[in-house]
């Protein structure tokens, strides 16, 4: 076989990824636990003037209630410290059940907090706190990101808290029901300009309409997807509990696309385009690199999402 995993992960190596979010995600992991809090606090504030959240379903929020109901009835004090348990990743009730939870889930959650400091049932950041110095340079280089990739920062700085599973024997992951696939009268057929593959398009069609089944199956038992600045997604059945669990209600939208020469009948096919989540919907589309190989059986060997440097990038279809 001409490709190994990893030679698979250096196909379109020129593709430019937004490396200022790992590296911002990394600042913001040094700061003590109060200025993470200061700090999502001040940026879900700025943000909330220019992009609307969207309001968690009842189905996302159902398995947080209890925890959520049980720091409501906290005093402010013991509030503020399972809040910053949650940032130190202590080991503690609440944030064991936070571990089990899956990204919406966690997503719901902090959402959640949040109303309840504007309307006055949980404690909110002290009226007049000042960040640190690094906190403040973290928060100026996120006002420096596209609406895109702020987003992306500060999901990945609450999906991390809380303690880590890995120390938990036995637990169990949580989740929201899977959806029903939509019916094929409700899918709209997406077209990419350069591309008419029928592995790629249907890849976009399944998701669209959370297929998921019918999406893993387009994969080779031992394929692979990597998602934006994370290690590969390895199995057939690993990237289908990952859609379940990660990719309901997400739209994709590519644009365009180019497939390269078969080197041993595996094909290299590059796709840039947009993808709108549930929580933000039209309103923040982030700028997607979707890169594809292909066995000479059509299955998908290796996927690599990548969240794109600029918009320009989604021009940079070359090797």
């Amino acid at each position: 076989m001409p490709f190994t995993l990893e030679s698979a992960r250096n196909i379109f190596p020129s593709t430019l990824t937004a490396d200022a979010i790992p590296a911002t995600t990394a600042r913001f992991i040094q700061l003590s636990a109060e200025d993470q809090l200061a700090l999502i606090w001040f940026a879900y504030l700025e943000m909330g003037q220019s992009i609307t959240i969207a309001a968690p379903g009842a189905a996302n929020m159902q398995f947080a209630e209890n925890t959520l109901n049980a720091i409501k009835r906290m005093t402010p004090l013991e509030q503020s410290q399972a809040m910053c348990d949650l940032a130190n990743r202590a080991d503690t009730e609440v944030s064991r059940a936070y571990a089990t939870w899956t990204p919406n889930i966690k997503l719901g959650f902090w959402y959640k907090l949040g109303e309840w400091m504007e309307e006055g049932f949980v404690a909110p950041i002290p009226e007049g706190y000042k960040l640190s110095a690094n906190a403040a340079a973290v928060l100026q280089s996120i006002r420096g990101l596209e609406s895109g990739q702020q987003i992306t920062v500060l999901r990945n700085a609450v999906v991390d808290m809380g303690y880590d599973p890995k120390n938990m024997s036995g637990y169990q992951r949580i989740s929201e029901p899977v959806m029903a696939p939509k019916s094929i009268g409700e899918r709209t057929p997406v077209s990419i300009e350069g591309v008419d593959n029928a592995t790629v398009l249907s890849y976009m069609n399944n998701l669209n309409a959370n297929d998921f089944d019918a999406l893993a199956a387009l994969f080779t038992v031992d394929g692979a997807l990597q998602p934006p600045f994370r290690r590969p997604i390895v199995g057939r059945d690993a990237i289908l509990q990952f859609f379940r669990e990660e990719c309901q209600n997400l739209k994709l939208i590519p644009e365009r696309g180019v497939a390269e020469a078969p080197e041993d009948g595996y094909i290299p096919i590059k796709i840039t385009g947009k993808c709108q989540t549930p929580w933000f919907g039209a309103a923040v589309g982030m700028n997607i690199a979707w890169r594809f190989l292909l066995n000479p059986d059509g299955k998908i060997f290796f996927v690599a999402i990548d969240l794109l440097a600029s918009p320009k990038e989604l021009l940079n279809l070359v090797r």
